[in-house]
């Protein structure tokens, strides 16, 4: 029996537990220090700079990035591309707690949590962007728990209420590529209200196109990017159907994230032609403009490409890692690093180191909840009593 206890031990004290538990209890702390203190206590935030780091990296990020669930399921059930079916329920599963996070860390912003349902529930402001933009995220953050619920149906047991929500699985994915068309394009139409702080090589009035467009590929690469880590840490978890399909599942869209991406390259060069910006291209801000363009759009759109040509899982793995990277730039790039470009370096903003721990905690229990969840739930395979269902 003791040998037993400190097997049992030992199990739970690994690397991944204490990392996450010193993470998590940092952040906790950085919590209260938030709501008791102000958030001028834990950030570096002004008048000049009301949008940090937790619009830019926690939000702007967190949305585009929890794209692949509506990018699959609406390839699987409106495309009628069955092959990515082993696909729908991670992406999904991804997307919901994406959102959640979305939603968890815009507290941190706004601050007063209690008043968050104010403007939807009680005071809606319908000549707001921010307004349509909270709708549609309220509205697609229910979607996806509806989506994501069968699992934990099965998971409980509750075949009825699970076999009432899966045959409304068609008319909640129209729904929800309706409603990310809409947030996701709305989160760039935002930054259209500031021209004079945004710099003219990243403002355009194609901004709601290219957050969309970007969206895509971002949403695809993610879930190539989560596939992977999976495949290496819950290898054991998937059954049969799902490790058959998911070399597929990665090479099938890493060939549309080219398509995409190199669509997005064409799209911005337009834009650039539009607004006649070229003359910036020669200046240190051009030269930046460029990394992100060509270092984190055009090669990896060429990585992904030749990848799903030669059939190279590996390269296709690291071109997701690279176009993820890629996003997370140009959101940045948009939301801090070109905005207030014209300030003096002291007048920039930069994030505090607590507002960096805060936004590490969001993704940490994020990881936590997603591995609680593929752990005990049908995710990476199918529940034996719904098998004959696809």
């Amino acid at each position: 029996m003791s040998h037993d206890k400190t097997r049992d031990d030992k199990k739970i004290l690994t690397p991944f537990n204490v990392i996450s538990g010193i993470i998590i209890l940092v952040g906790l702390v950085l919590t209260v220090l938030r709501f008791t203190k102000g958030i001028g206590a834990v950030t570096n935030l002004d008048d000049n700079n009301p949008w940090g780091l937790w619009i830019g990296f926690d939000l702007l990020c967190g949305v585009a990035l929890a794209a692949g669930g509506y990018v699959t399921s609406a390839a699987c059930y409106i495309f009628g591309l069955k092959r990515y079916h082993s696909a729908v329920r991670p992406a999904i599963l991804t997307a919901f707690l994406g959102y959640v996070l979305v939603v968890f860390a815009l507290h941190y912003d706004v601050g007063r949590p209690l008043r968050l349902p104010y403007p939807i529930f009680f005071s809606p402001g319908t000549t707001s962007l921010l307004y349509e933009v909270g709708l549609c995220v309220f509205l697609y953050l229910t979607v996806l728990f509806i989506e994501y619920s069968p699992a934990a149906l099965e998971w409980l047991g509750l075949k009825k209420i699970r076999n009432i929500i899966v045959r409304m699985t068609l008319v909640l994915t129209i729904f929800g590529v309706i409603l990310s068309t809409l947030h996701q394009s709305s989160l760039g139409a935002l930054f259209m209200i500031a021209p004079s702080k945004l710099h003219p090589l990243w403002y355009s009035g194609y901004l709601p196109v290219y957050f969309f467009v970007s969206s895509i590929f971002a949403g695809l690469s993610m879930v190539i990017f989560e596939g992977s880590l999976a495949h290496r840490y819950m290898h054991h978890k998937m059954d049969e159907t799902h490790l058959a399909e998911s070399t597929g599942v990665a090479l099938g869209f890493a060939k549309a994230a080219a398509f995409v991406m190199m669509g997005y390259v064409c799209i911005k060069v337009i834009g650039l032609a539009m607004d006649n910006n070229w003359h910036y291209l020669a200046t240190g801000w051009g030269a930046w403009f460029l990394v992100e363009l060509i270092g984190f759009v055009a090669l990896p759109a060429f990585a992904y490409a030749l990848a799903a040509r030669e059939r190279n899982l590996r390269l296709a793995r690291w071109a997701a890692v690279w176009s993820i990277l890629g996003l997370v730039l140009n959101r940045l790039n948009i939301s801090l690093v070109a905005f207030n470009w014209h300030l003096p370096s002291a007048q920039r903003y930069f994030p505090s180191w607590m507002e960096i721990a805060i936004s590490v905690f969001i993704v940490t229990v994020g990881v936590v909840v997603y591995r609680f969840i593929t752990t005990h739930m049908p995710i990476f395979y199918e529940h034996p009593d719904y098998r004959t269902d696809h």
